[in-house]
């Protein structure tokens, strides 16, 4: 992680009601991609490290015979349970309260390692390691993320898009102008390069696939505030005493910018990075 801070078991204390509703969904197509690009049948198991609400292991739940969510934070790993429980699958979804550098936990070996939006939030290096070591012959593991780089789209939208820079001053102007994480703070935001990570605990690729993201979502007021309320730098637990008075001044922002009450959003690709396990022996820069 970012020089001079350490992880702390508030990172998203409070955080969890908020996830499924504010965090905009995964592409659509996401299943039915990795069905298909790795011959998923059913069958196998898949670990969803730093699982959040269970977001992607319930997403590609009927991929697999057993999914494990992974995640330190209480009040995600119980809105995980319920919303399995809702969804039906509460018979095949475990659910297990721990950081990612205890792993492998007793946990077993996996057909594929997911990452979704979680991997920067670790001890890279030794999880990547430890991984590698979870997977069963063949198993795979993937970096699932919204595609950040995406040219602006044409089309008109039907409704203004949310606020974002006012959002982010307010957000400043009661926390600080250094973005807040846990009881630390992040000042130069969280670490990229994960290929090299990767490829340091012995992995090879990446294969690559993007999701289209869809069409366009509508997002109301209080989904703009979830999705504040859900973020590592804007916690609920961050604003102390003066929570209340910032969730007014944030829906006065919101209704300053949709008197309608509505705001168009594209939903991002989802980027889908598939690693493999590189066979033991002589690393790639000793082949002749």
């Amino acid at each position: 992680m970012g020089e001079g801070w350490e992880w702390d078991e508030t990172l998203f204390s409070g955080a969890a009601a908020y996830y499924p509703r504010g965090r905009l969904p995964y592409a659509p197509g996401l299943a039915d991609v990795l069905a298909d690009a790795l011959r998923l049948d059913g069958q196998g198991r898949l670990l969803d490290v730093g699982c959040g609400p269970g977001t992607v292991a319930l997403t590609l739940a009927e991929l697999f015979r057993e999914v494990v969510g992974l995640d330190p934070d209480e009040g995600m790993i119980a809105e995980a349970g319920r919303r399995a429980a809702e969804a039906g699958l509460a018979g095949k979804a475990r659910w297990v309260r721990a950081r990612a550098e205890e792993l492998p936990a007793g946990l077993g070996t996996f057909t594929a390692v997911a990452f979704a939006q979680s991997f920067h939030w670790m001890d890279r290096d030794l999880v990547a390691a430890t991984v590698r070591d979870m997977l069963r012959p063949g198993g795979v593991l993937l970096h699932i993320s919204d595609l950040k780089s995406q040219p602006p789209a044409a089309e008109a939208l039907p409704h203004p898009a949310p606020p974002r820079a006012a959002i982010a001053d307010l957000v400043a102007a009661y926390l600080g102008p250094v973005r807040r994480a846990g009881r630390g703070t992040l000042a130069r935001g969280t670490p990229g390069g994960e290929a090299a990570v990767y490829s340091r605990a012995g992995f090879c690729g990446p294969d690559r696939y993007v999701v289209p993201g869809g069409e366009p979502l509508v997002r109301d007021h209080d989904d703009v505030v979830a999705e504040v309320f859900s973020m590592s730098f804007s916690a609920p637990h961050l604003f102390g005493p003066h929570r209340a008075a910032f969730e007014r001044d944030l829906r006065r922002v919101l209704q300053e910018a949709s008197a309608s009450g509505r705001f168009s959003v594209r939903r991002p690709d989802t980027e889908v990075c598939v690693w493999h396990a590189r066979p033991a022996g002589p690393g790639p820069e000793a082949v002749a």
